[in-house]
Order: structure tokens, then C-alpha cells, then sequence
């Protein structure tokens, strides 16, 4: 295999399973686990988080606040002239 192949499925295996919700940490430590070395996975892992963040979506703020002013509320009437019908 060459190493270009080996990379890209290191790079494919973090996208896809960081899609499914797995944290960065579980899958690092399951990659060392199996065999690879250390620095192709933070590699690999630096790859994808780039590809991934390129994929995302840029959010737009809207800073502009509005607010209305308005006339004080009317008294509401109690709870138990509301309830008695009382005026």
C-alpha cells in the first residue's frame, strides 16, 4: 500500500467516525492501539480536521439589535377576581 492510500484512509476513518459522534481522543487511542504510529495519526487527524473545517458552513451574525418601546402594560387583575369574575 502506498503511503498517499495509507493517509487518506486514516484521514477518511477520522471524518467518518467523527461524524457518528465519536470524540478525537477514543479514536486517536484506538488507531495506537492497533498498530499506528503516533505521528501518522496526529497527522492524519490534522488533515481531517482541515478538510472538515473547509466543508463547514461560515455562520453569519446579525449585530444589530432591535427593540420597540412601548406603552407600560395595564394592570392585570388579580388571580381571584379573575376567577370570581370581580371587577
Amino acid at each position: 500500500m502506498r503511503k498517499l492510500d495509507y493517509k487518506q484512509q486514516l484521514v477518511d476513518y477520522f471524518i467518518n467516525n467523527l461524524k457518528k459522534g465519536y470524540t478525537i481522543e477514543s479514536l486517536k487511542f484506538a488507531l495506537i492501539k492497533q498498530g499506528y504510529s503516533r505521528t501518522s495519526v496526529d497527522q492524519s487527524f490534522e488533515e481531517a480536521n482541515r478538510i472538515m473545517s473547509e466543508k463547514a458552513p461560515v455562520i453569519k451574525e446579525n449585530s444589530q439589535a432591535t427593540y420597540e418601546v412601548t406603552d407600560e402594560p395595564k394592570p392585570r387583575k388579580s388571580f381571584w377576581k379573575w376567577l370570581f369574575g370581580l371587577n
